[in-house]
């Protein structure tokens, strides 16, 4: 298995205004949309849906259309985003926006909290930190970069469709993504308390189903 490493990612350190960033995220939701990384997300939440029902929570929300998505899927549950960025334009009104470090905020507790492309941007420090701020939920529900050769070959595919904080990014996330069975155990979450189910795609997802056993 390649050897994990973290690394800056190019578009963490652009405004959000700024061309290229905003390319690259058009990059990314095209990525997302080969990838069904949201299609997935969405099916799993289906799964539980009297814990949805309970409060939604999405860190690392990005644009915002996956929560988007949620609150117009489950209208009578309280959707919240977490994320850096200031609150997008346009973004639903139902969607709360939480903007800055997750860190810095009060540990929330709700029903579900998903994660799609976020957690492989922390170190085992902050991915322990994160499983303690994420322990008032139900289930959890994570997409991210299978860290593998075919991925990274898969990737070089799109270089000429991408731009270049895309072709940087992309690479750095994958190298920074996760085996079977360590997203678990960096969380720190009790096998006790928790069942799971983990499942990967050759397209370089590695999906995780957390729920209180």
């Amino acid at each position: 298995m390649l050897k994990r490493r973290v690394i800056s990612e190019l578009l963490d350190h652009l405004p959000a205004d700024d061309p290229e960033a905003l390319w690259s995220r058009r990059d990314l939701r095209r990525i997302n949309g080969l990838m069904g990384n949201e299609r997935w997300v969405l099916r799993a939440v289906a799964r539980f849906e009297e814990a949805a029902g309970r409060g939604i929570v999405e860190v690392g929300a990005g644009d915002g259309l996956l929560s988007e998505k949620l609150a117009r899927r489950y209208p009578q549950a309280s959707v919240v985003a977490y994320d850096l960025a200031p609150r997008p334009v346009g973004l639903d009104a139902r969607v709360c926006w939480e903007a800055g470090d997750v860190f810095e905020k009060p540990s929330p507790a709700g029903g579900v909290v998903v994660a799609n492309l976020f957690l492989h941007h922390f170190e085992k420090g902050d991915l322990r930190a994160l499983g303690r701020w994420l322990g008032g939920f139900e289930v959890l529900i994570f997409n991210e970069p299978d860290r593998a050769y075919l991925p990274h070959a898969l990737g070089f595919l799109i270089r000429p469709w991408i731009n270049r904080v895309t072709r940087h990014d992309m690479h750095v996330s994958i190298t920074a993504g996760f085996g079977a069975g360590e997203m678990m155990y960096f969380l720190g979450l009790d096998q006790a308390l928790w069942r799971f189910e983990e499942t990967w795609t050759w397209r370089g997802a590695r999906r995780v189903i957390g729920w209180r056993d």
